[in-house]
């Protein structure tokens, strides 16, 4: 390809979107690193503090599409205090003045504010989607500034956000000539909504392909919606615990039948009885979310078994292994499973246990993603499902008791979750939980080569079951360890892990501030963040003194200058 024009070469670099194909294509050599320099569209940043916004405009000059992340993963766990940092007002201030073409932004537990979604809304007009995630720090005034100021969006999606509501009226404020939403997801919001403005805003819309809404939106409202968008291919449900007045059951039916194109279902937060027929008459159904949906054991089963096409399945534990040995046996094309606690705190609660994860894990050949969690697991189960199921790409099995041996042998669970790693070549993510000795990471760093998160609670005996890990698992990029006896001696064994790594948590572990500083000295390109649970206004901490919590990441732009007292870089 050296004798290519740079037109041709761009041209075939056009067909390659995997952002880490095109890092690859730029360290080829000098004239490729240009050419994907000045073509590339579309960026991927999993730190906001392993860059600047500067060093990143630099770098891309024609970007379009920005996805970002944030606070680590255990803020999902609030392990992560609210205030530590992840603000996204800085990039958009930077990028309104140098990419006014910007179409797409995608943000993950970051602080959104109001102020930030108003200059966003003034500042690209060809905006076209806003995707944010598990996002704190806004209201509904920042979504009503998108919807009244982006005047060619397709896509608004807000999943698991921190949103305070000030009005239910933000849907009023997308102008009539509205007409190119494709997706637009508000679940998460917990006020009322106008339904008028709704119903409207979906009937201009004929491209609409996505709707999810939130449980305000009655029954009567979702009919109506249907009415309009018969075209719809995933439909979240509003709130449905009341049975309807104005509309009868057939008619409703009637509405869902004539939705020809709809493949995934979710919400459902409260449903009434006469509701969950509906379910059925869905029959092309691929994925269903009852993750938020009370619905008995005997119940589900009947619903499950009328949808033989589905490839993704959340669910609650109410299902039961009876309801997953159905799954098992009707859902041969599944996918991705993931079954939730319907009560976490509860007290000799098993509504599933081992026996249902190991017949789906039989009977459904294509399975490669499982969440999962019970009260109970043995060694056995989990080389069954390791034999069962060697395509597994994440597997994450959260047993809710710490430290919960094989409740038949007494055993550690380290030969069950070995077999996994050790079956599962393309095991990209795996979660740890139960019982497990040094022997566990021993496996994993011999067998996980194509491992690339790993989470670890309540695990290990000693720093060597760490260094098994780094030294073991060559393309691991994120590793969150908490409440395990890991300290200084594992925390500096492999030192130049880190940096091919994107980030290291460890929480309540064995680590001091002297490992702290040796780290950071070692690696000046990395940042060493303690993230202190003591008053800031206490004395400095002594260097034996072990840290509440240590978040190391590599960055190119040295310490953040946005770190609350709490956070120290050392």
């Amino acid at each position: 390809m050296a004798s290519f024009p740079d037109e041709i070469v761009e041209h075939i670099f056009s067909f390659i979107s995997a952002h880490r194909d095109r890092n690859s294509l730029s360290l080829v050599c000098k004239s490729w690193y240009r050419i994907e320099r000045w073509s590339r569209e579309r960026v991927f940043i999993g730190n906001c503090y392993s860059i600047s916004p500067e060093r990143l405009i630099s770098r891309f000059p024609r970007i379009k599409s920005l996805t970002l992340k944030g606070k680590p993963h255990f803020a999902d766990f609030n392990l992560v205090p609210h205030d530590w940092g992840g603000h996204v007002f800085p990039w958009i201030e930077a990028m309104a003045k140098s990419y006014p073409w910007l179409e797409e932004i995608r943000l993950k537990r970051m602080v959104v504010s109001d102020e930030s979604l108003e200059l966003l809304s003034r500042s690209f007009p060809n905006f076209k989607s806003l995707v944010l995630i598990s996002c704190d720090g806004f209201t509904t005034d920042g979504i009503a500034a998108i919807a009244a100021h982006c005047r060619h969006l397709r896509e608004l999606d807000l999943q698991e956000n921190d949103i305070e509501d000030h009005r239910g009226n933000w849907l009023s404020c997308f102008p009539d000539t509205c007409t190119s939403l494709v997706r637009l997801n508000f679940a998460c919001l917990e006020g009322e909504v106008n339904a008028g403005a709704l119903e409207r805003l979906v009937g201009r819309c004929p491209n609409l392909k996505s709707l999810r809404l939130n449980r305000s939106v009655p029954l009567e409202v979702l009919y109506r919606i249907l009415l309009r968008a018969p075209q719809l291919v995933d439909l979240g449900t509003g709130g449905n615990s009341q049975e309807p007045r104005t509309v009868r059951s057939a008619n409703i039916a009637n509405a869902f039948l004539k939705c020809k194109s709809l493949r995934s279902l979710s919400g459902f937060w409260e449903v009434a009885p006469s509701y969950l027929h509906l379910v059925s008459l869905c029959a092309g159904l691929t994925s269903l979310n009852l993750s938020y949906a009370t619905i008995p054991s005997n119940d589900l089963i009947k619903l499950v078994r009328h949808c033989p096409k589905l490839q993704r399945l959340w669910v609650l534990d109410h299902i039961g292994d009876d309801g997953l040995h159905v799954v098992a046996s009707t859902c041969k094309e599944l996918q991705e499973l993931r079954v939730f606690p319907s009560d976490p705190y509860g007290v000799d609660h098993a509504a599933v246990t081992e026996e249902g994860l190991v017949a789906v894990s039989k009977g459904c050949p294509v399975l490669h993603s499982v969440l999962y969690f019970c009260h109970q697991m043995t060694n056995a189960a989990l080389i069954a499902i390791a034999n069962n199921c060697p395509r597994f790409i994440r597997f994450r099995l959260c047993i809710i008791e710490p430290k919960k041996p094989d409740h038949i042998t007494m055993e550690p669970l380290d030969e069950g979750f070995g077999a996994i790693v050790q079956s599962c070549k393309n095991l990209r993510r795996l979660s740890l939980s139960g019982l497990l000795t040094n022997r566990v990471f021993l496996y994993i760093g011999m067998y996980a080569e194509r491992l690339e998160m790993l989470s670890v609670a309540f695990a290990g005996d000693s720093d060597e079951g760490m260094r098994y890990v780094l030294s073991g698992c060559k393309k691991l990029k994120k590793l969150e360890i908490r409440d395990s006896p890991f300290g200084d001696g594992a925390l500096l064994a492999e030192v130049e892990k880190y940096e091919t790594m994107r980030s290291l948590w460890m929480s309540t572990c064995n680590v001091t501030y002297h490992g702290c500083k040796l780290l950071a000295k070692k690696v000046p390109r990395l940042n060493v963040e303690i993230i202190n649970d003591r008053d800031p206004t206490e004395e400095s901490p002594s260097d034996g003194q072990q840290v509440d919590k240590l978040y190391v990441y590599r960055t190119l732009v040295g310490p953040r200058k946005d770190a609350p007292n709490f956070v120290l870089t050392v």
